[in-house]
């Protein structure tokens, strides 16, 4: 009977975990991949890279996040009415199930509000992409 006690104690533990903060993994990807540049908290640096905070760019080009994010970009985007035209590197190691993790994270973190993606549909714009950027 205890060992039914612990592992129902765990499980409570577990479902915890995952509920207060569901994009966990998501985060730990974000801030070891591309909080260098985009700051810990979003926002950016400067004039030279956009924030991911509270803009625009996210929602209006949901399509082409995840081959930003693993082809990286050389065109100029306009972020926020802000133009920015440095070019961001790629990270080409990330596996789809790690973009769509980060993406997430980026959806629902620092005020953000936009729908959640799917594996599927990461896969799909993936597959969609017309040339590495």
């Amino acid at each position: 009977m205890s060992r039914v006690v612990v592992f129902a104690v765990f499980l409570l533990m577990l479902l915890f975990a995952c509920q207060s903060n569901p994009y966990r993994q998501g985060e730990w990807l974000y801030n070891k991949n591309c909080a260098n540049c985009h700051m810990e908290d979003g926002s950016g640096l400067g004039t030279n890279i956009p924030p991911l905070a509270q803009e625009d760019y996210l929602a209006e080009n949901r399509s082409k996040i995840a081959c930003i994010i693993r082809y990286g970009i050389q065109d100029t985007i306009v972020v926020n009415g802000k133009t920015y035209s440095q070019p961001m590197a790629g990270i080409k190691s990330l596996n789809e199930t790690e973009i769509t993790n980060i993406i997430n994270y980026i959806h629902h973190a620092w005020e953000n509000d936009l729908a959640a993606i799917s594996i599927k549909e990461v896969e799909e714009h993936l597959s969609d992409c017309e040339t590495p950027q």
